[in-house]
């Protein structure tokens, strides 16, 4: 109890600060309290309609506080490692959800990191990104970030995607989308390197090449957390992660039978994951578009996609070696002209460091058509 006081003080000596986190205690602090004791009620029972309202609900609330004191976090820390800690918070919630499917079985875990991977770069490159730039210019006409950034983001994401998702299509070790151990390994290896090189170049090589553009000198920040209100903020978190870990565990089974249930293709579980994992950081890229900060939406937007890559890629990897567990990557022909398009679009928007509303309007299209194309394929 003293550990949880003084969590709680920290908390709200942190909504005291600034106006920004002045949330109720009672919520930000109690919920991810509460998640976990849910976890522990109802874990190894069937749910029956009340439970599964009651975890459903959980989860939810998991994810939006885990992202919430994510973000606390990444206040104190500052940009860009900010951007980064919201990231891999994200990711973390991502991969437990796949790895909690991934463990029950049942069909489609073995293409579930395919397909939510496949939906984050969709939802991310253009669902997030084209909005961005669409709320962005009609506020402000023409954005401006910082071309050198955006190019290593994308430097990144373009191999990261082909050689997770597409390469396993074209190779002959083994038939069909599959890669063989080896091939497996060397894919989790390379994805878990690339991913560090560049969180080396974000967070000090090239630390500019990532900050905003413009000097905010108008705009009235709010004052970062104490140092003792992030590390409260930090202990929710793992909270949080413990509890979405768990219930969304829970909950796999459920969302696959609701799946067959509509008649919805199998893919729509990871669409499913993608979205709610999603959104809560587009809506923090939205608010930054909004003030003219499209670095910092940049930055969230396609970091996630990354760090989703990055780290769930070797995750699943080691899951798979050692747990025998099938994993199905390559994706489908619709699904790589989709993702050629995509990084074809990125690079054309991203390349002069200047955009449009017309930019955000075709990477919007680009992202209805993937949504149709998830449901009628």
């Amino acid at each position: 109890m003293r550990v949880f006081r003084i969590m709680l003080e920290a908390a709200q000596g942190d909504l005291r600060v600034s106006s920004r986190y002045r949330l109720a205690w009672d919520w930000t602090v109690v919920v991810p309290v509460v998640a976990c004791a849910l976890l522990a009620a109802v874990w190894g029972r069937p749910l029956g309609w009340t439970l599964l309202l009651l975890v459903a609900a959980g989860l939810v609330a998991a994810v939006l506080l885990g992202v919430h004191h994510a973000e606390i976090v990444a206040h104190r820390v500052g940009e860009p490692f900010g951007t980064l800690v919201l990231a891999l918070a994200v990711t973390v919630i991502e991969l437990g959800l796949i790895g909690s499917i991934m463990l029950a079985g049942g069909t489609g875990a073995s293409t579930l990191a395919r397909d939510t991977l496949f939906a984050t770069v969709m939802i991310v490159c253009n669902g997030v990104v084209g909005s961005c730039l669409a709320v962005g210019a009609i506020r402000h006409h023409v954005l401006e970030f910082r071309a050198q950034g955006a190019g290593h983001e994308l430097a990144a994401l373009a191999p990261l995607v082909t050689l997770t998702l597409i390469l396993p299509n074209f190779t002959t070790t083994t038939p069909g989308p599959w890669y063989s151990i080896p091939q497996l390994v060397f894919a989790g290896i390379s994805s878990l390197v690339l991913y560090g090189v560049f969180v080396f170049a974000q967070t000090v090589r090239h630390r500019d090449y990532f900050l905003p553009v413009l000097a905010q000198d108008e705009e009235q920040h709010a004052a970062p957390p104490s140092g003792r209100a992030a590390l409260a903020s930090m202990a929710l978190l793992l909270l949080c992660l413990v509890a979405v870990v768990g219930l969304a565990k829970q909950l796999a089974p459920v969302i696959e039978e609701a799946v067959r249930a509509i008649a919805a293709p199998p893919t729509t579980v990871g669409l499913i994951i993608a979205l709610v994992v999603l959104a809560p950081e587009s809506v923090a890229a939205l608010r930054a578009a909004a003030r003219n900060r499209m670095q910092t939406s940049l930055n969230l937007a396609l970091g996630s996609a990354l760090a989703s890559i990055g780290l769930t890629i070797p995750s699943v990897v080691v899951l798979s070696v050692l747990l025998g567990l099938p994993l199905e990557l390559g994706l489908g022909p619709t699904q790589i002209v989709l993702v050629a398009l995509t990084m074809l679009l990125s690079a054309i928007t991203l390349a002069s460091g200047r955009a449009t509303i017309l930019h955000g309007a075709v990477h919007l299209v680009v992202f209805g058509a993937f949504l149709v194309l998830a449901f009628f394929p």
